[in-house]
């Protein structure tokens, strides 16, 4: 045993050196690109750019003569640039006889191109072939030149399927960050609407998108969402759910602490709000900080509808929040420990449909809340034609060949489905998966201690959710700390013309969103016609 944990404590040391002694060769690797600039031989460049990107059949080294005077050599990667574009604005007047001297300013004026950038050093070549840009490196000269004529294969702007659209624009981000900034830019056209990138990931080289309006949103509010970016040190970045996880304030928290969107409608809304958007490269969900639990329980209906019809629907909704938390738990106390507390006619009727159950309230219920959870992930996984087809054909009959069977009781495959069609309420996914996920431990604790056991859950909830910050903002505002102003958008949808502040969660500067008393008195309006 001792040998056997020698040679292992040997492999992970070794392991662990080999880990490291690769850290310091990419570091010093990246430290000699930053150094590294452009020579004015260019077969020392091409020389450098070749062995960089060895074995890599995509990237093409065009070789040409400029005005048939000054060697030349064009790079791109194929696939990722408009060849047409390249031949047509690049190449063809470039080789003409008409460039008398074929110098960077005079080459700047004949290439018809809008986007022109200087490239000074090996990495900014290399920064701009991998985003698709062409870069042209010239003899005798120390600096060469990026052409914006990237393109690559992308989908069409559609209706997001994560998100169903009841009312209102029916568009969706896709996965082109300059398209999804071009979405909020028609939503929200001002000149305050502030888009700052950054580059994260060492293999990666994401770009994310700091979107905010300024004079709106906190200066302190954007300053420490850069910082948090900023120290981000990652080999990749391939999902906007990478940066929520490095970014939130309690990475420990089933709850989410940023909220996820693919509309630019509610992305404006939030923007508009004071709250900043985060957008990156080739994810079509964009996430928003600072949030609130209530900002999860929103839908964007809610204010493409009657202020008393949304109103209704939200309390609905926060109803079957509740029922989706604590169905079953109250049905296993209820069951187990408060059988005084249900109806005698009831009673009797729940008695008989558990004569031939050989388990327990709790383990019933924790066996079909088991089982609920499975079909509805296998529907998610299969193909969009058979997913939903199976999860419910598969649900009727397994609950009916378990109740047959004399596994679990009929009332019990009731609570379950409801509990499930509540679930399927929640707005927001990923706040519906921390609900199912907190169910439970909630049926734990009122199958051993009955209804002071749900009290138990609740109050560990209600003090980590009290205690839960986002970027710095209370989860539980404006209730907690209690904010009357901004009640009106939380309990109730109050009347467009009753919202003429926006939240102070955000602790934005300019709190005016809107006119007092923009709403036309019916008695002025009277006396005018």
């Amino acid at each position: 045993m001792r040998t056997v944990s020698r040679l292992l404590s040997q492999l992970l040391n070794s392991g662990r050196r080999r880990s490291e002694h690769m850290t310091r060769i990419e570091q010093q690797w990246h430290d000699q690109l930053d150094q590294a600039k452009l020579s004015d031989e260019l077969e020392l460049n091409i020389e450098r750019l070749k062995a960089i990107y060895a074995d890599c059949s995509d990237v093409i080294f065009h070789e040409f003569v400029i005005s048939e005077r000054m060697r030349a050599m064009l790079i791109y990667i194929e696939g990722l640039t408009n060849i047409e574009e390249v031949d047509r604005h690049v190449l063809a007047p470039l080789q003409r006889d008409s460039l008398q001297e074929p110098i960077l300013p005079n080459i700047r004026r004949t290439i018809p191109v809008s986007s022109i950038k200087p490239v000074e050093s090996i990495r900014d070549a290399i920064e701009e072939i991998c985003t698709g840009n062409p870069v042209l490196l010239m003899d005798k000269e120390q600096q060469g030149l990026s052409f914006g004529l990237s393109q690559w294969e992308k989908r069409s702007i559609e209706e997001p399927t994560a998100e169903s659209v009841l009312k209102g624009p029916r568009e969706g981000f896709i996965e082109s960050l300059r398209t999804n900034t071009a979405l909020l830019r028609r939503k929200v056209q001002t000149p305050n609407l502030k888009i700052r990138a950054i580059r994260t990931g060492t293999y990666s080289r994401t770009t994310i998108a700091i979107t905010y309006i300024e004079g709106i949103a906190s200066p302190a509010l954007v300053d420490e969402m850069m910082r948090r970016l900023q120290r981000i040190e990652i080999d990749g970045i391939l999902e906007s759910t990478y940066i929520e996880e490095l970014i939130e304030d309690n990475p420990y928290s089933l709850f989410p602490q940023l909220l996820s969107t693919e509309r630019p409608d509610v992305a404006a809304s939030y923007l508009l709000e004071g709250c900043i958007v985060l957008l990156v490269d080739g994810s079509p969900s964009v996430r928003i900080a600072p949030i609130t639990i209530y900002s999860l329980l929103q839908s964007p209906e809610d204010y493409y509808e009657r202020y008393f019809i949304g109103s209704a629907i939200r309390w609905l909704r926060y109803l079957f929040f509740a029922i989706s938390l604590l169905g079953p738990s109250l049905y296993v106390a209820v069951l187990t420990f408060h059988q005084e507390m249900i109806p005698t006619p009831l009673l009797l009727t729940m008695a008989r449909s558990r004569e031939q159950i050989p388990f327990p309230a709790l383990i019933e219920a924790l066996l079909m809340e088991t089982m609920f959870e499975a079909l509805r992930e296998a529907g998610a996984r299969l193909p969009k034609q058979i997913g939903s087809a199976v999860s419910i054909v598969g649900a009727l009959v397994i609950g009916q060949a378990a109740i047959s069977a004399g596994i679990v009781s009929s009332p019990m495959v009731m609570v379950v489905a409801i509990t499930g069609i509540a679930s399927f309420m929640a707005p927001r996914f990923n706040v519906g998966v921390t609900v199912r996920l907190l169910r439970f431990p909630m049926m734990l604790l009122a199958g051993f201690l009955g209804f002071l056991g749900i009290i138990l859950g609740i109050i560990v909830i209600l003090n980590h959710l009290l205690t839960l910050r986002s970027f710095g903002v209370p989860y539980m505002s404006p209730l907690a700390p209690m904010r009357g102003r901004d009640l009106k958008d939380v309990l109730i949808r109050a009347p467009r013309w009753m919202m003429n502040t926006r939240p102070h969660a955000a602790e934005n500067r300019n709190l005016r969103r809107q006119e007092p008393n923009i709403r036309p008195h019916p008695d002025i309006e009277n006396e005018r016609t």
